[in-house]
């Protein structure tokens, strides 16, 4: 028997005429559709360059409201006139291709089941899906050279395994995840580039630089000893000499040197002053290193720009010496968690701090202690729900803690824990400077500290960055992601090594679109919210009020109402309207 989810998944169905869509047409919530519903269109015919595809499943998120809130002054939409070239929201997208145009046919047919890269970038510039391009709050639309012809190539991930709609569609935000525990950031100078030297009057150490010196294209000399003269000497790089300068003309430095591009690359020998130190940090170009030798601790914490961390990825880097070459490359600077060791996740209640949890208590060798943080009570209490029989069934210690009413401060909790050691790792989802400059205090001195969260460029947090080069303590941050990372969350689902489902929080269908805006706005439900726009009617409910509301559907959810591919199947089926 041919059943309504087989129709669904073969895209058999006949087409109807018209498609329902949630356009914007300005910043606001009042300007999401029309009177606060959504709006029909013609079906249009794929060109030869296009594909025709319809939406399957749409996660919703925080990035969303930011676009409502800016309307067309969002940085991505270029300062758009959104009543004349409206856009649509929705870039976590499972997608059905339903026909192929001419010219591409070789490579897509109807029925392919696809995930999008949102982060697109044509000829360097942003044109992302949900943001730029239409995004998937629409039952039916065209694809082309826009989302196909891209710097990336197809930015179309093709779905393998049984994987549900709704678990596809929150790949691009686990991509984002699993992006943050992989190297983004540059990590030997840079070929051609521009280096600065800093000393420390009266240093007399035989330094060595074992590898990259002959990189850089100009090294610039501020106060070096005679070991360094030397080295450079050996290089065919320009050497320019400032000697005697004091912080504040490094500014004038960097203007002259790099019109305030930054350096590629900067050492400092011996540094001594934490001031100073946070002067030359300023100076970084995009992606650029500050590498720190020397074996005396800073007089006190450096004002790291936390914001560039995570949106620039510059790179703290350092060793003890002699040796300057020792700090760089991958061997030295770790991105992922430290394995069998303790972690920290401040903010672990949203949606995406409960995929960093959830990916540490999955993975194999992970930490066998986690510390989980979260100042809402419902989002405390899904934690719970939701990860400590998941930490149980792979025999993984987890505490969740609201730091705000506990009896103790976070720290005296985590160093209880790890008797007075600090953690391996700490990971923060919370875009504020202060918890980012609390959150390194509970670091041992070789932690690491995973700047999810992103605050403005610029954005000033104290950390102690003496620890980076006596004890190779690392900080970090990573921004999007490739589509390379959603094809590992993909794989891993497949292999059954990590179930992006169990972010489904609530689900709805194409009217409940701005429900679904307004529970991501107040933070209504403690996890990912999907919309099925083939699903018309079908109102916004948690998945904890199915068994009262769609006991047929909630019969086929996991233990813990974990959302699953045979729930969506009897959801498709008993809802799913077909054209006739």
């Amino acid at each position: 028997m041919n059943t309504k989810y087989q129709q669904y998944r073969s895209a058999s169905a006949p087409l109807p005429e018209k498609t329902w869509a949630w356009n914007l047409y300005g910043a606001g919530v009042e300007n999401i559709g029309r009177d606060n519903k959504p709006e029909q269109f013609a079906i249009p015919e794929p060109a030869d360059d296009q594909l025709l595809v319809r939406i399957d499943s749409v996660g919703m998120c925080f990035s969303d409201v930011k676009i409502i809130n800016q309307g067309g002054d969002h940085p991505k939409l270029y300062n758009r006139d959104l009543t004349k070239e409206p856009g649509r929201l929705g870039h976590e997208v499972s997608l059905t291709i339903i026909k192929v145009g001419a010219d591409l046919q070789e490579k897509y047919h109807p029925g392919q089941r696809l995930a999008v890269q949102p982060d697109i970038y044509q000829q360097g510039k942003s044109t992302a899906y949900g943001y730029t391009i239409p995004g998937g709050l629409i039952q039916y639309h065209l694809i082309g050279p826009e989302v196909l012809d891209t710097d990336a190539g197809a930015c179309l991930l093709p779905l393998e395994g049984e994987i549900s709609y709704a678990a596809a569609s929150l790949l691009e935000p686990w991509g984002c995840v699993l992006a943050s525990y992989t190297q983004r950031r540059r990590l030997d100078p840079e070929e051609g580039g521009i280096m600065w030297i800093v000393g420390y009057p009266g240093d007399e150490r035989e330094y060595q630089f074992s590898a990259g010196l002959d990189a850089p294209a100009t090294i610039v000399l501020t106060d070096v000893p005679a070991s360094i003269k030397n080295l450079t000497q050996t290089t065919n790089a320009k050497i320019v000499t400032k000697d005697g300068l004091q912080p504040e003309e490094y500014a004038a430095l960097s203007y002259e040197l790099t019109k305030e591009v930054g350096f590629d690359d900067i050492v400092v020998l011996e540094p001594q002053s934490a001031a100073a130190v946070s002067e030359i940090a300023r100076h970084i170009a995009r992606r650029g290193t500050l590498n720190m030798v020397g074996q005396t601790p800073l007089d006190g914490l450096t004002n790291a720009d936390v914001g560039r961390l995570h949106y620039d990825y510059i790179a703290f880097l350092g060793n003890p010496g002699p040796d300057i070459a020792t700090s760089y490359g991958e061997a030295r600077n770790r991105c992922e968690l430290q394995a069998n060791g303790a972690a920290v996740f401040i903010g672990a209640g949203g949606p995406m701090g409960q995929m960093h949890v959830q990916r540490a208590i999955e993975m194999p060798n992970g930490p066998r202690l986690v510390v989980a943080t979260e100042v809402s009570a419902s989002r405390l209490k899904a934690l719970r729900e939701r990860f400590i029989p998941l930490a149980e069934e792979h025999g993984r210690e987890l505490h969740v803690i609201n730091p705000v009413d506990s009896d103790q401060s976070l720290y005296d909790f985590v160093m209880g824990l790890t008797d007075h050691q600090g953690v391996d790792d700490v990971v923060v989802s919370v875009p504020v400077a202060g918890l980012m400059a609390e959150a390194a205090t509970l670091m041992n001195p070789n932690g690491m500290l995973v700047l999810f969260a992103g605050v403005p460029n610029g954005t000033l947090a104290p950390l102690d960055l003496s620890t980076v080069y006596l004890h190779n303590a690392q900080y970090t941050g990573t921004s999007g992601l490739t589509i390379h990372d959603q094809a590992a969350v993909l794989q891993r689902a497949n292999e059954g090594a990590l179930s992006p489902g169990r972010m489904v929080a609530a689900i709805g269908g194409m009217q409940a679109g701005l429900d679904a805006i307004d529970g991501v706005i107040n933070s209504s439900y403690p996890g990912k919210i999907v919309i099925f726009p083939q699903i018309q009617d079908l109102p916004l409910m948690g998945l904890d009020e199915l068994s009262e509301k769609l006991p047929e559907v909630a019969e086929k959810l996991g233990p813990g109402n974990v959302w699953t591919a045979e729930a969506e199947a009897v959801l498709i089926e008993s809802h799913w309207q077909p054209a006739k």
